[in-house]
């Protein structure tokens, strides 16, 4: 029970930090920057209404109008012209995302452009934003403010704002990225902005029967409200009268959307739109844009092939009729960075060129509209379901990391990860709803770091800080301190002169990072470092218990271990002489270092707290790492290490009798792992079996051959030297018993 309510406390723990987490604004950052970005490129680009078309001011037309490519430069005639072509052709709406607050250079263009405005009537212009950093003071004597930012639209010329069927401001955050807009800024007295405005005035068909609707659910609130939309009414105090009625309302909008839904008045088109206006009149006033691909995704026209629709040699794939019913937008929209280079009215967002393009605005602007008119936002899942998904998912991993494996532990988290991310991508996907992506994954990489550090601290409760003295002190106890195992040996080629030759504080210092260099490998690998005297080492592997956690399994230690020690020995070792490769590269002077493996029974004794392993394997792996020596080799194992294993290439040089031994040991190279071994690594082991077997059958004259084409490729290579010498030798006088085994007479 005490361990079940130990699994729940941390269950819990990682279930509350991912909400916390998502309730900390990094938890916000963190979703926008990354997950948000994810699912829409796992999503892709997809089709823009065909209802929405922007016409852009861009370079190409600044070239063919012969204009600058700055689009407060452009005569107003020139937009006036567009105006009528575009009321020509029965455009629903037109936007302009162009700032008319100055009169231009000619006033009769002025006219011209504000007269075109009035005789289409549904043109809506775009305001600037202004924001007033004001102060109140709290106490008389001054010595505390508080700031509120107030906002306002700045005035367009009156002769155009006049002419025009509505204006409204449309601001972007300043972000890293674009992911959200406002559709009714409340620090600006709850103003409506430019996609509001838009789908209003699109919808202007359908008022008749949205008022209808209401008065049918609350014939109260719809009294003040204008029976029709005719050209006297203002479109921007009609929404904010509909916004206001709504919010003091919270539950209107569901009751209409049912009488809504059994209308047998309306179309299903119908009812979409009149469902949109009800979701924006009654929804948050942040909206997360559902970006549609990479910039021009919307439908974009060249403002001088819109402006030569009515022409004699017009581009034919712009037939007036392909406006009829449309929302146009107009405002720049470069088509390089080079273009966005000179005119800045473009925003990085989600799907932003690798090579610098950015969304432009008025195409942000058209977006935004489009979600609102398809009523297909990005709807960032509730609040109250985001937090519990989170802490579910920390809870169950939480829980499975402390009964579970650290390799099954991963398996389910990857696995659950997964299987969310595939759920949250298809709900993006399909319903266009945004579930938190990051927050989770972090939680799990947490989680496992703390499960492992967790564990960590139990070896140590068990085991003590300075290594695993409790399986050492079973192993004195229960068998004698006598055990199977691989031991490994390293020492220091020329290390006596080195010292000579080193200030004792400079070979301290270098000695320190080498025994790092040295210890890492071996820890890796699961191995122990029993001794680091001068300039020599000594570690074991021994078969560690079932489950190091509970001082009773120790009774489960065999003395004859599997070859899993073998293999980690020898891993260890050709890690372990790359690492110091690497080290001699970057350290002067290098500390070229000899390796030698053996397997077999060693013992175990303890005095002064230090542990200690001795016995005949010791010794002789002492005498094999000393071999190298004369070899001139690096890493020398005996053939019981190598004995049951396949994973490595290794070079067999013979059978020798080794200082202070009786019997005589095999030698082998190791070389390296079989499966990265290069082709010239092959064959030299393939040509030195060659040589080893006509030297053992005396054929000296062959042996020398394949010796010297060993040495024609790798001329410093110490074995085929070493035999060279040995047939040299034995053309004059008979090698002596007992053949073919070698005797190396010195340490």
């Amino acid at each position: 029970m005490v361990r079940w309510l130990k699994y729940f406390f941390l269950g819990t723990f990682t279930g509350l930090l991912g909400v916390i987490i998502y309730l900390s604004p990094s938890g916000l950052w963190l979703e926008e920057r990354f997950g948000l970005s994810a699912l829409f490129h796992l999503r892709g680009a997809i089709k823009a209404p065909t209802d929405v078309v922007v016409i852009a001011i861009d370079q190409p037309s600044a070239s063919q109008l012969n204009l600058s490519i700055k689009p407060r430069l452009w005569p107003r005639s020139l937009h006036a012209r567009l105006i009528n072509q575009l009321a020509e052709a029965g455009a629903s709406a037109i936007i302009f995302d162009l700032i008319f607050d100055t009169p231009g250079d000619t006033p009769e263009h002025d006219e011209a452009l504000a007269s075109a405005i009035k005789a289409a009537g549904n043109i809506v212009l775009v305001e600037r934003l202004d924001y007033e950093d004001s102060a109140l003071l709290s106490r008389q004597d001054d010595a505390a403010q508080h700031h509120y930012i107030r906002e306002g639209t700045a005035q367009l010329l009156p002769l155009i704002a006049d002419a025009a069927k509505a204006h409204a401001p449309f601001t972007l955050p300043k972000a890293e990225r674009v992911h959200h807009y406002w559709t009714f800024k409340s620090n600006a007295g709850d103003i409506a902005t430019v996609p509001v405005v838009v789908l209003q005035l699109y919808a202007s068909a359908l008022y008749g029967d949205f008022v209808r609707l209401l008065n049918s659910a609350e014939p109260e609130l719809s009294a003040p409200l204008p029976a029709r939309i005719s050209e006297e009414t203002d479109i921007e105090d009609l929404i904010l009268t509909l916004r206001n009625i709504f919010v003091s309302n919270p539950q209107l909008a569901t009751r209409l959307k049912e009488n809504l839904d059994r209308d047998n008045l309306l179309n299903p088109g119908e009812k979409r739109v009149m469902r949109s206006l009800l979701d924006l009149y009654s929804g948050d006033p942040i909206r997360y844009l559902n970006f549609y691909g990479p910039p021009r995704s919307i439908k974009t026209i060249p403002y001088h092939q819109a402006l030569a629709l009515d022409d004699d040699n017009r581009d034919h794939s712009f037939e007036l009729e392909s406006l009829k019913g449309k929302v146009v937008f107009v405002g720049f929209s470069g088509a390089t960075q080079a273009e966005q280079d000179i005119v800045r009215d473009d925003y990085p967002t989600v799907f932003s060129n690798p090579d610098g393009l950015y969304i432009s605005g008025v195409e942000i602007t058209a977006t935004a509209f489009a979600n609102l008119l398809e009523n297909k936002p990005i709807r960032p899942l509730s609040a109250t379901g985001s937090l519990s998904i989170l802490f579910l998912f920390g809870f169950v991993i939480g829980m499975s990391a402390q009964f579970l494996s650290i390799r099954k532990t991963i398996v389910l988290s990857f696995l659950l990860v997964f299987i969310y991310a595939f759920i949250a991508y298809s709900f993006f996907k399909n319903a266009m709803i945004w579930l938190p992506l990051v927050i989770p994954v972090l939680l799990v990489l947490f989680t496992l770091m703390l499960a492992w550090a967790l564990r960590i601290v139990i070896l140590e409760r068990y085991i003590g800080k300075s290594g695993p003295d409790d399986e050492l002190d079973a192993i004195i106890e229960k068998y004698d301190g006598v055990f199977s195992g691989a031991c490994l040996t390293t020492d220091i080629a020329g290390y006596t002169t080195l010292s000579e030759t080193m200030k004792p504080s400079d070979l301290e210092k270098l000695m320190t990072i080498y025994r790092a260099v040295l210890r890492n490998p071996i820890d890796q690998h699961h191995g122990r470092v029993m001794d680091t005297t001068g300039d020599s080492s000594l570690s074991i592997w021994i078969k560690k218990p079932d489950n190091p956690r509970v001082p009773k399994l120790f009774q489960r230690i065999k003395k004859t271990p599997s070859s899993t020690e073998k293999l980690r020995a020898c891993k260890a070792a050709l890690d372990l002489n790359a690492a110091i490769t690497r080290f001699n590269k970057l350290h002067d002077p290098p500390l070229p270092t000899r390796i030698g493996l053996h397997f077999g029974d060693m013992s175990l004794n303890k005095s002064d707290g230090t542990y200690r392993a001795t016995g005949d394997v010791v010794n002789t792996t002492n005498r094999i790492q000393g071999a190298n020596k004369f070899l001139k080799t690096r890493i020398l194992l005996s053939g019981d290490v190598i004995e049951g294993l396949d994973d490595f290439l290794i070079r067999p040089l013979g059978s020798f009798l080794l200082p202070g031994r009786l019997q005589p040991v095999e030698l082998l190279e190791l070389i390296a792992y079989r499966q990265s071994a290069s082709n010239q690594q092959l064959w030299l082991c393939e040509t030195f079996a060659h040589a080893l077997n006509a030297y053992q059958l005396m054929k000296w004259d062959e042996a020398s051959h394949y010796l010297h084409n060993i040495l024609s490729v790798f001329p410093s290579d110490g074995p085929s030297h070493y035999f060279l010498s040995l047939c040299a030798k034995y053309q004059n006088e008979l090698p002596a018993a007992p053949w073919p085994t070698l005797t190396i007479d010195s340490k």
